[in-house]
């Protein structure tokens, strides 16, 4: 099912970094009390709320339960040198993916089954391992509050407008900018570009009966026809202002974005500098490689 991988062991979270998220991140840490009011207040009652939400109303991947995600789960895990989080499947007719974590605490990831009907065995690792970002980085500081805010606004509808107005645009630009380093991440644990752009493609206008017809190199060309908008000023200030309130940057900006990367040198060194063999597909259990 996938093809052989360089096991990155000893990968750090600097070392793929988006610039753009290292920016941001340094300015919300400017913002006084942030990091202890998620860990101290909202961090202990947002996990248990969560956790108990998850069990009742998800279900919970693992060597009995879907074993075929649960194993796209730890084939990630392994190539990014993480430990595997829970994992939970949940009945949603949008497509999306989301991650809760606390310093020290269990995290889970969460995956819709619209998401799942969507992509592929290999676009859905690459999801698993997008999440897996945030984890790696330790978003979860930032990113559990803009969660939250975001999930409550469709839980309390009429808090929804509200809720909306308190989303600082400075965290949804952080947030924006950490989405850059987690698509990073996905091609690390994938290491082809194409299935990461096709999650974007396919997240962008796809459907169970659409994306087997859509396609790729088309949509990468879309992309590059919206980096010619900013040759001018005019371009450049639409963009700005159709992100500004976006918690993602837009779908092609990600694919021309992770298509640069992965012909970049320093994606080419990182795979170089970790390799101790290459991963012959099959999942050691107990936690080590099985190098050739």
């Amino acid at each position: 099912m996938l093809f052989s991988k360089t096991p990155l062991i000893g990968l750090k979270a600097d070392q793929f970094r988006h610039p753009l998220d290292l920016e941001a991140t340094n300015a919300l840490k400017q913002l006084p009390g942030l990091d202890l009011l998620v860990r101290n207040l909202l961090g202990p009652v947002a996990e248990q709320f969560f956790y108990l939400e998850n069990i009742a109303a998800g279900i919970l991947v693992g060597e009995q339960q879907l074993p075929h995600i649960h194993k796209l789960l730890l084939e990630a895990c392994q190539i990014l040198d993480i430990e595997p989080p829970q994992l939970y499947v949940r009945q949603h007719p949008a497509p999306n993916a989301y991650t809760f974590a606390m310093r020290g605490k269990q995290p889970f990831i969460v995956l819709h089954t619209s998401l799942i009907e969507l992509l592929t065995l290999e676009e859905i690792q690459a999801v698993i391992a997008h999440e897996l970002g945030h984890l790696k980085c330790e978003h979860g500081v930032y990113l559990t509050p803009i969660n939250i805010m975001v999930l409550a606004a469709g839980l309390l509808p009429n808090w929804g407008a509200a809720i909306a107005e308190s989303l600082r645009s400075q965290m949804l630009e952080w947030l924006r900018c950490a989405e850059f380093t987690c698509d990073r991440a996905a091609l690390l644990a994938t290491q082809d570009s194409r299935v990461v752009s096709s999650v974007l493609m396919k997240l962008t206008g796809g459907s169970p009966t659409l994306s087997p017809q859509l396609n790729l190199d088309a949509f990468l060309a879309q992309a590059r026809a919206y980096d010619d908008i900013s040759n001018n000023q005019l371009g450049e200030l639409l963009k700005q202002a159709q992100t500004a309130q976006l918690s993602h940057p837009v779908p092609v900006l990600r694919a021309r974005e992770i298509d640069r990367w992965a012909s970049s040198q320093v994606y080419q060194n990182l795979l170089q500098k970790h390799s101790t063999g290459y991963y012959n597909g099959k999942v050691d259990t107990k936690g080590g490689w099985r190098n050739w």
